[in-house]
């Protein structure tokens, strides 16, 4: 079977969407660090839009690590299918990249970087990726990091080539690219300004000024659910197109890419291929974490309880879906401050829309992995704020008492339980005040949560409810 290819465009069947524009006249404005399925499915996706009227921006895809999929871009010319998979699936050949750059290639990834045309560069690398420490600043034990200290001009890290692709525009009088990071962590851009800036601290002290004062880190949120290109899905892909395309992504039909607004002269256009431009990603930022991972794991726990397997199965149930519904609209939105140009009702809808969609199978049994990690930010300070204003915490208490009684089912059957404190909480839900004993965990609790007698109160009763295998009247809530 032949590949997806320019060659090959035409050949693509009438129904499947194809660029506007023509993936020959790309120029290179875009140097991208980490083109997994997220980035292809998700930022490419924009950018493929700007590019219809604007054809400076063609990406360069970089891996530092792995080069099977640029070299999979190589062989198709920049060209993939996106699958945007839902009960009426829809696909659409992208033409977003114009160069790809794999392991190896680190002469051309600097000649890129120093190019005047290249005016942005983003990173989808994982937070992990970035070189930090617990702290948020750059690990300078980090091996990467020191190499890269010694051996500055052959870095191996995304920060070490940022700080080299920005030191060679110095030096050559040009401006600094954009650094736009798109991987979910709070204040991504203000963390990588600061490591790219400690980093040059270390080498070039007039640097580390020069990048702090010029160049543009902003913030940014993204979102969309990206499911694993497996064989299964390759092989449908190849089927529907008569095309061989190894580079092919999926996707669920939401995507949102949330940015902070700044100076950007004769720029791409982003606003117009849908990025929202804000001011306050912060509270972009905590929406999603308290409405959308608040309500996954509020499904997680208390549907793996009611025997569900999947986030469809689990909204699927009638009593459960309204109760996440109404712990979304009655008590986690109660708690967030308003953000101009977001309806927070509206984006709550949104998100139960996302949870019902048949297509994607997401496990509550990996969204349970790490509770003790997550419900301090994705519950507990929404409780902690309700309790401060004297709003009820009844409802709150359900998702946490139903972690809770998750905990003890693991740790009473033997089975594993996926957490950085895994013994610490399998000793404290075995014990005769399970309840009492887990609250009293700092790493997890705030004292201003664990010792409110409302909450308690709460919490106990509801996890009674839990173990005593009575969950449905606490639904109707």
């Amino acid at each position: 079977m032949a590949v997806l290819s320019r060659s090959t465009l035409a050949t693509v069947p009438i129904d499947i969407l194809r660029p506007r524009h023509d993936p020959a006249t790309l120029r290179t404005g875009i140097v991208h660090f980490g083109p997994g399925a997220f980035h292809r499915a998700h930022q490419a996706h924009y950018v493929d839009r700007v590019l219809d009227a604007d054809p400076r921006w063609g990406i360069a895809a970089v891996s530092l690590r792995s080069g099977s999929t640029t070299e999979a871009l190589k062989r198709q010319d920049g060209l993939y299918t996106l699958a945007v998979i839902a009960p009426e699936p829809k696909m659409r050949v992208l033409a977003a990249h114009s160069d790809a750059i794999g392991p190896g290639e680190g002469a051309r990834l600097r000649a890129l970087l120093a190019d005047p045309a290249v005016r942005i560069a983003t990173s989808t690398v994982t937070e992990k990726g970035y070189c930090l420490g617990s702290d948020g600043t750059l690990d300078f034990a980090h091996p990467d990091i020191v190499h890269d200290l010694q051996q500055p001009d052959a870095p191996v890290s995304v920060v070490g080539w940022i700080v080299a692709g920005l030191g060679d525009r110095r030096a050559a009088g040009l401006a600094p690219f954009a650094m736009l990071c798109c991987d979910n962590m709070t204040g991504n851009g203000t963390k990588l300004r600061a490591a790219c800036a400690a980093l040059a601290q270390a080498r070039d002290p007039d640097l580390a000024k020069w990048i702090e004062a010029e160049a543009k880190f902003p913030d940014s949120m993204v979102d969309s659910i990206t499911p694993a290109s497996d064989a299964a899905f390759l092989d449908q892909v190849a089927g529907t197109l008569g095309l061989v395309d190894a580079a092919a992504v999926q996707r669920e039909p939401f995507a949102q890419w949330v940015l902070q607004r700044f100076d950007f002269a004769d720029g791409p256009d982003l606003a117009a291929a849908g990025v929202t431009m804000t001011d306050d990603v912060r509270g972009y930022e905590q929406a999603k974490l308290r409405i959308l991972n608040g309500a996954h794991s509020s499904l997680a726990y208390i549907g793996l309880a009611l025997g569900h397997e999947t986030v469809f199965e689990a909204m699927s149930d009638h009593a459960l879906g309204g109760f996440v519904a109404r712990l979304m609209h009655e008590d986690i939105a109660a708690s967030l401050s308003r953000v101009a140009g977001l309806d927070l009702a509206g984006y709550a809808d949104a998100v139960l829309e996302r949870f019902r969609n048949p297509a994607i199978r997401h496990l509550l049994s990996q969204i349970a992995w790490d509770g003790s990690q997550k419900l301090p930010y994705r519950l507990l300070e929404t409780v902690a704020e309700a309790l401060d204003a004297g709003r009820s915490v009844e409802r709150l208490a359900v998702p946490v008492a139903a972690w809770m009684a998750f905990v003890r089912r693991k740790a009473l059957s033997g089975e594993t339980i996926t957490d950085p404190l895994a013994g610490m909480l399998a000793s404290a839900a075995t014990t005769g005040e399970p309840v009492a004993d887990l609250l009293a965990m700092r790493q997890v609790f705030p004292a201003r949560v664990a010792q409110d007698a409302r909450f308690r109160e709460a919490a106990a009763a509801a996890f009674s409810r839990f173990i005593a295998d009575d969950v449905e009247a606490l639904l109707t809530r």
